[in-house]
């Protein structure tokens, strides 16, 4: 079981078009994008919001092996929600296998819940991809910023957020190292049914959140020593401007995802 194919919460600094976007018309974007797969009902909307986010890897000149492989490590939650959907759905029968039937509604609903996340996943991907943790903090406290006056602590969430996306890919690396050294002594994780793997992997609980803890303790001292107190009466080194090619590119996504969902 290999954790690092995962790529939701890295980033691969470049160069590109994308790259250079403002993270917030980014985030925006992303939002549009999930707003589209929720809105369209059928595989050829699902095909046009796959070739919007074609072109976006395409433009972000990141190689394609590496959005897709990060699909690799959540091939056991697509296929769950293939499974439900395809078993669990009641209309026209097609087959049965033992004591579950496969309806035609159920075919057709399990793919395409199959390809709202696969679209989703590597929709999502892409935004901590083209985006540095600092610029994605930032732009989600200037979105939040308006909700300050009433109450929301705009600086604080968006630093969880971002703290919390960083700390994935982290966190699984940090799993896969515990599960080698009990696999060294004698730990087995491959064998047996589904539930006796779910089962073998409770020993790994107790470790993984007292690494988990250890680190939060690392970052909070860190944070201190530093001088952070909160966001109120910081600045930046770098601001955020919104150029002619974000207005472009909000322009473009507003219209693609109201003309798409709209129309399909």
């Amino acid at each position: 079981m290999r954790f690092r194919n995962l790529t939701i919460g890295q980033h691969i600094p470049g160069d590109s078009i994308v790259h250079r976007l403002d993270p917030r018309t980014k985030i925006l974007g992303t939002v549009l994008l999930i707003v589209l797969l929720f809105s369209v009902d059928g595989f050829v909307g699902y095909a046009m919001a796959g070739l919007a986010i074609a072109l976006v890897i395409h433009l972000s000149e990141l190689p394609w092996r590496y959005v897709i492989r990060g699909l690799r490590p959540l091939m056991v939650i697509l296929l769950l929600t293939v499974g439900l959907n395809l078993f669990l759905t009641e209309g026209e029968p097609l087959f049965r296998l033992w004591f579950l039937t496969i309806t035609k509604q159920g075919l057709v609903r399990g793919l395409m819940m199959g390809v709202r996340l696969v679209l989703l996943i590597m929709g999502t991907s892409l935004l901590t991809l083209t985006t540095s943790p600092i610029q994605l903090t930032d732009g989600i406290e200037t979105l939040l910023s308006p909700f300050r006056r009433i109450g929301v602590p705009a600086h604080e969430l968006a630093m969880m957020m971002t703290i919390a996306l960083r700390f994935i890919p982290t966190l699984l690396e940090e799993t896969e190292k515990i599960m080698k050294a009990q696999m060294a002594r004698g730990a087995d994780f491959q064998s047996g049914g589904l539930m006796q793997r779910a089962k073998n992997l409770i020993p790994l609980l107790v470790p993984l959140f007292v690494s988990a803890f250890r680190r939060a303790d690392e970052l909070a001292i860190a944070m201190e020593a530093r001088g952070y107190r909160g966001g109120e009466g910081r600045t930046k080194f770098r601001e955020l401007r919104f150029g002619r090619m974000d207005a472009v590119a909000m322009v473009l996504s507003v219209v693609y995802t109201v003309v798409v969902g709209v129309l399909f």
